[in-house]
């Protein structure tokens, strides 16, 4: 605790990432990034890019990329924002939607999961935001009725980290119109679609035609295999996007590169190809649960790249080191309701198969 620091840092808990190891030899299960690498479009791409250019800023409006994503989704590029990775993406819309304590006498609360992105409640800290975990139901879904209460506005991830639980589009609809009130009674609801790829029908993005209080978020890190790069963008009615870019322009309005913004364009329209490679990821997904369920282990149906699983016989930290003595990551989360579960990303066949003889070995200990 520094003399320097502020109040506002003091009191800051800040989000903990998954572990990227140095050494070599490990499978890496613990980040939920894509086990199989981005199209070869998009190396081609950014190595077309990087040449002189690179002296001068990128484009400031991401006009390409947002082109791009705008026929993707069926919206105008009006209604599109481009940003340096999801995260950052988030960390300006709580800063442009949810009323702070101090910027509104009785601000009311944010709502979102209890389990779910941690990163959540850093940025409602960061930005003085009061906000309501809401505790999922007993399987682990979400309750949507219980999202539908006067508020400062709502975070749905859909699917949801670390269970993997999704709502289908007709419920989010329902919270939607619940919360586009007339007046002040209007909130924002942000969707969070980090891992939508990864399961059936669950995009909302071009709904945002009918609810003008809907901002949809997006990565390509998990869907595109761009980890790496750090693009995301935030699709809404053109309000929103230019409270996106008030929010951007008092940080950094140069935020995604040259290189990213290249890269991105380019994995955009090779969409055949991801079609490929996240087939494959939900196929080896719902190999992978199957086979731990035969195992005796209890997995949440998940609609994410990632099962969240447990062991009936024994703890999740005890798990969670035995896995890593046999050299595979995968991500624990202390907190009351999980502590036992561990959340496994789900790589190559090859990769997953060592897992489950892990977990084989791990039920005769």
């Amino acid at each position: 605790m520094s003399i320097y620091w502020n109040h506002r840092v003091k009191n800051l808990s800040p989000y903990i990432p998954g572990e990227q190891p140095r050494q070599g030899g490990l499978i890496k299960l613990n980040t939920n990034e894509n086990p199989y690498p981005p199209s070869p479009k998009v190396i081609e791409a950014i190595q077309k890019a990087a040449g002189d250019e690179l002296r001068r800023y990128p484009d400031p409006a991401c006009t390409e990329l947002r082109s791009v994503i705008a026929r993707r989704y069926a919206v105008m590029p009006e209604q599109v924002f481009a940003g340096n990775g999801s995260d950052e993406v988030l960390a300006f819309a709580f800063g442009a939607f949810f009323e702070s304590a101090a910027g509104k006498q009785k601000a009311l609360p944010v709502l979102f999961p209890d389990i779910t992105y941690s990163f959540y409640p850093v940025y409602a800290q960061l930005w003085d935001i009061p906000f309501t975990p809401l505790p999922l139901a007993a399987d682990f879904s979400i309750t949507c009725t219980d999202y539908k209460q006067r508020s400062g506005g709502v975070v749905i991830p859909n699917p949801n980290a670390p269970t993997g639980q999704a709502l289908s589009p007709s419920a989010l609809v329902s919270l939607f119109r619940f919360h586009a009130q007339d007046g002040e009674g209007s909130s924002v609801v942000l969707v969070d679609e980090a891992y939508a790829a990864f399961g059936k029908d669950l995009e909302v993005a071009p709904l945002i035609h009918e609810h003008p209080n809907l901002l949809t978020v997006h990565t390509l890190s998990k869907a595109a295999s761009l980890a790496g790069l750090r693009v995301g963008f935030a699709i809404g009615n053109q309000e929103l996007i230019e409270g996106l870019c008030r929010v951007r322009d008092s940080f950094n309005s140069y935020t995604v590169d040259r290189l990213a913004q290249a890269g991105a364009v380019a994995a955009l329209l090779d969409a055949p190809y991801y079609e490929e490679v996240n087939q494959k990821v939900i196929a080896t997904r719902d190999r992978v649960s199957s086979s731990l369920r035969a195992l005796g282990y209890e997995v949440i149906p998940s609609q994410g790249n990632f099962i969240c699983i447990r062991s009936l016989q024994k703890s999740g930290p005890q798990f969670l080191s035995f896995l890593r003595e046999q050299g595979i990551l995968v991500r624990h989360f202390p907190k009351p309701r999980i502590a036992d579960f561990l959340r496994v990303s789900i790589g190559t066949d090859a990769e997953m198969d060592r897992f489950l003889e892990a977990c084989e070995r791990f039920r005769a200990v």
